[in-house]
């Protein structure tokens, strides 16, 4: 509207936001947050949780050597020359061996009762199959099966990194 002088007035309405249309963008900041939330959360305990498979990764070297240079039978449960009984990392409470091999470590640290407390194995593959001691000593490790709950593992595999899903 144009008044006297050339001057252009608007109404009140018109000028900047309204309580309603503040309201609407905090509602849509509120859900955004929201979703973005909890997938942030899980994404830290993922990116926690490989701190844990690199703490356990430093048993896959001897496990491998005794393998490929060994004969007879292994070394044992808890023999490999890799198990730590107390905390190792913030991650990572316990790590133990058994008589093939299989590495399980203990996750802590993570404030929350799905992870605290509960295992990750890893275990030696020779030919496509689970490492045996008594018959695969003189053979080498072809790879590592990570984070199968058939060997033990007791995580939630939505928290594992997506390296360690049981293959």
């Amino acid at each position: 509207m144009v008044e006297k002088g050339g001057d252009v007035r608007t109404r009140d309405s018109e000028l900047g936001f309204t309580l309603v249309e503040l309201m609407i963008v905090v509602a849509i900041i509120g859900i955004l947050a929201a979703v973005a939330y909890p997938i942030y959360q899980n994404y830290v305990k993922r990116t926690r949780m490989s701190e844990v498979v690199l703490a356990v990764s430093a048993c896959r070297t001897p496990i491998s050597e005794v393998y490929q240079s060994g004969s007879g039978t292994g070394p044992g449960a808890g023999n490999w020359g890799c198990e730590v009984s107390g905390p190792s990392s913030v991650y990572v409470q316990s790590i133990a061996t058994d008589a093939n091999g299989k590495i399980m470590a203990m996750a802590q640290g993570f404030n929350d009762s799905a992870i605290d407390g509960k295992v990750l194995t890893l275990v030696p593959m020779i030919g496509g199959a689970a490492g045996n001691a008594a018959t695969d000593m003189g053979k080498a490790v072809t790879s590592w099966r990570c984070g199968s709950t058939a060997d033990g593992t007791t995580i939630p595999v939505n928290y594992l990194p997506s390296s360690c899903h049981g293959s």
